[in-house]
């Protein structure tokens, strides 16, 4: 079976025929009793409805069609939790493909978060530490410094200064809440204010301008 998939995503449809909820509550019943006919007819019935909801959230074609199909293998598996008191099939399709899509959405985002830490200097280059972080201190002091603090703490800094972001898109890189995020980066500085000295907060002013929403005032909170 196939998804047809249409350019934007097919909307769901509306869910207030009476005679189409009898018949979807039909289906899902006879298919949490193993009727394969029963689940390829509901099948037909909620894909473009899935589709939609996916497309919308994701925007890629080609994943959105891999959680749709995702999705419909979980209604199937999950057709005898279904309860008609609480949704209707329909809505309940629509939300378990929503809740699928941003999962996808923030799991992409927890990734592609490794990746750009993974990819940031470890230590920072000499040079770019020097020119643009750190003027007034030794390169030595800073790169012994950073090495102490933690590795949650690091990563915070490090992409709030460096990468030029702010707390909220650090918390949305790396998937953690945003106070999490804000406590990782001042109990970081502290650590830093401690091993490099007083003169550091008055370097904090030394740093590059920061990217549009980011740097300076990401550090600062």
């Amino acid at each position: 079976m196939q998804l047809a998939p249409e350019p934007g995503g097919t909307p769901a449809r509306a869910s207030g025929d009476p005679q189409e909820q009898e018949l979807l509550r039909v289906l899902v019943a006879r298919t949490a009793r193993g009727d394969d006919q029963a689940f390829e007819q509901l099948y037909d019935l909620l894909s473009s409805t899935v589709y939609g909801v996916c497309r919308r959230v994701l925007r890629d074609p080609a994943e959105s069609e891999e959680v749709a199909q995702e999705v419909l293998l979980e209604l199937w598996r999950n057709a005898s939790r279904y309860d008609p008191s609480r949704a209707g099939v329909r809505s309940w399709a629509v939300m378990v493909a929503h809740s699928r899509a941003v999962d996808r959405v923030r799991s992409s985002e927890r990734r592609k978060a490794r990746e750009e830490a993974t990819a940031l200097p470890e230590p920072p280059a000499v040079d770019e530490v020097s020119e643009a972080a750190v003027s007034a201190f030794e390169v030595r002091r800073v790169r012994k410094a950073m090495a102490e603090l933690s590795d949650v703490q690091r990563e915070s800094v490090r992409l709030a200064f460096y990468g030029g972001h702010t707390h909220r898109e650090v918390a949305a890189l790396l998937g953690i809440p945003l106070g999490t995020v804000k406590t990782r980066i001042r109990d970081g500085l502290g650590r830093l204010r401690l091993l490099l000295g007083p003169d550091f907060d008055a370097d904090l002013d030394d740093l590059p301008p920061p990217a549009v929403g980011g740097g300076r005032r990401a550090a600062r909170g």
